[in-house]
C-alpha cells in the first residue's frame, strides 16, 4: 500500500511539474510573440503601394481556375480553394498589368479556405475588394471559358481540387492547349492536380519527364494522417506515376520548379515566387514589390535548416537591422511547434530562441 501511494505521489509530482512548463511556456510565448493587428482586416488595395502607385500598361489577361468542391470526399471535412492561393498571384498579376479571370468546374460562388493565422495586408485587401468577390462569387464555369482570351492559366490550390481538377475534360484539354502553344502554365500545392491526366498529341503524359512540384506525401499526411483513405490518391504520388520528376524541397517552405512553360510550387508558402516566376515567363521583369513578414520568416527558416542557427540569426540581423523589415515571428513558432510534433526537440528549442532573438533585434530596431 505504501509502495503505491509513494507511485502515485511521484505521478502526481510530474503530472503538476508538466502542467507547470506547459503554463510556463505560453506565459513565455505570448511574451515574445507580437499581438494580433485587428487593423489590418480593414485594409484595402488604394492602401498599399505596390497595388495604387506607379500603375503599369495594359499586358493581357490571366485565368486563375479555383476548385467547386467544398468538402473532402465522404470524411464530411470542410475544404474549398486556399484563400491565400488566389488573392496573392492575384495581385501579383494585376500589379504587373495583366486583368485576372477566375472560374471553377461548375461556375458560381466557389468554396473558400481562410485561415486567420495566415492572413495578411493582401489577404484582407482581396476581401474588401469589390471586383475581386465579385470574382469569386460568380465564377465562370470551366467549360464557358474562351482558352484564347488568356496568355496564362493559373491552378489554385486547395484540397478540394484533389476531386474536380483530374478528371475534368475541359480542364485537360485547356492544359494540353496552353502546353503545346507554349503558353505559360501556373499551379501551387494541390493545383497540380490539374495536369495528372494530361496527355499530348503525341499520346505521352504532359507530366513525363517534366521537373514538378506540389504538396508532398509528407506534407500530406503530416496534417492528416489518413489521407490516403481521404483522398483518390496522394498527389505527390500521382505526379511521379505520371513521369514527373518530382522536385520536393523542405517541409512547408517555398519551393518551386520551372520547366519551360510550367512552373509549379509545392504549398502556399511558394505563392509568391510561383506568380512572379509567371510573369518572368510572360517575358516581363515583375515589378518591385517588398517582401512580407511571412516571405522574411521563410528565407530566415530555409536559413536555419540548410546553414544553422548561426547564420539564420546572421540573417535576422541583416533583415531587421540593415534592412528595417520585418519577420512573422508567429510561423517561426509554428514551425517550431512542429519540429516538437515530429519529436524533433532540438528544432523546436532553436527556432522558439530564434523567434525570442527576432524580438529582441525588433526591439533594438524601434
Amino acid at each position: 500500500m505504501l509502495k503505491k501511494y509513494r507511485v502515485l505521489k511521484w505521478v502526481s509530482i510530474f503530472i503538476l511539474f508538466i502542467i507547470a512548463v506547459a503554463v510556463s511556456f505560453v506565459f513565455w510565448l505570448r511574451s515574445v510573440l507580437p499581438p494580433v493587428d485587428h487593423s489590418l482586416e480593414a485594409t484595402m488595395v488604394q492602401d498599399i503601394p505596390y497595388l495604387s502607385e506607379n500603375i503599369l500598361p495594359k499586358k493581357g489577361k490571366i485565368l486563375a481556375i479555383v476548385t467547386s468542391i467544398g468538402s473532402m470526399g465522404e470524411s464530411g471535412k470542410s475544404t474549398g480553394y486556399e484563400l491565400t492561393e488566389l488573392s496573392r498571384p492575384y495581385y501579383v498579376f494585376k500589379a504587373n498589368g495583366f486583368d485576372v479571370d477566375i472560374a471553377s468546374t461548375k461556375g458560381g460562388k466557389a468554396p473558400v479556405v481562410i485561415d486567420d493565422e495566415d492572413m495578411g495586408i493582401y489577404d484582407y485587401a482581396f476581401l474588401n475588394d469589390i471586383v475581386a468577390q465579385n470574382k469569386t462569387n460568380h465564377t465562370i464555369a470551366i467549360e464557358n471559358v474562351n482558352s484564347s482570351e488568356y496568355q496564362a492559366i493559373y491552378f489554385v490550390g486547395g484540397k478540394g481540387t484533389m476531386f474536380d481538377f483530374p478528371e475534368n475534360k475541359t480542364i485537360q484539354s485547356i492544359v494540353k492547349e496552353y502546353y503545346q502553344s507554349n503558353k505559360v502554365i501556373g499551379a501551387v500545392c494541390h493545383g497540380p492536380s490539374a495536369l495528372v491526366n494530361v496527355k499530348l498529341d503525341n499520346g505521352k503524359s504532359l507530366l513525363e519527364n517534366k521537373k514538378v512540384s506540389g504538396f508532398t506525401n509528407e506534407e500530406e499526411l503530416f496534417l492528416i494522417p489518413n489521407a490516403k483513405e481521404i483522398f483518390p490518391f496522394l498527389l505527390q504520388d500521382k505526379l511521379t506515376q505520371q513521369g514527373a520528376i518530382f522536385n520536393k524541397g523542405l517541409m512547408y517552405l517555398d519551393q518551386i520548379s520551372h520547366d519551360n512553360n510550367l512552373i509549379t510550387g509545392q504549398n502556399p508558402w511558394s505563392t509568391w515566387s510561383l506568380a512572379e516566376k509567371m510573369i518572368e515567363q510572360l517575358g516581363y521583369t515583375p515589378k518591385h514589390r517588398n517582401k512580407t513578414d511571412e516571405e522574411n520568416a521563410v528565407s530566415v527558416l530555409i536559413m536555419y535548416k540548410k546553414e544553422g542557427k548561426t547564420k539564420a540569426k546572421e540573417l535576422i540581423k541583416q533583415i531587421i537591422l540593415t534592412e528595417n523589415n520585418p519577420i512573422n515571428r508567429m510561423l517561426i513558432a509554428k514551425h517550431a511547434i512542429i519540429g516538437a510534433m515530429d519529436w524533433k526537440i532540438g528544432d523546436f528549442t532553436n527556432l522558439m530562441g530564434l523567434v525570442s532573438f527576432i524580438k529582441d533585434c525588433d526591439d533594438k530596431a524601434k
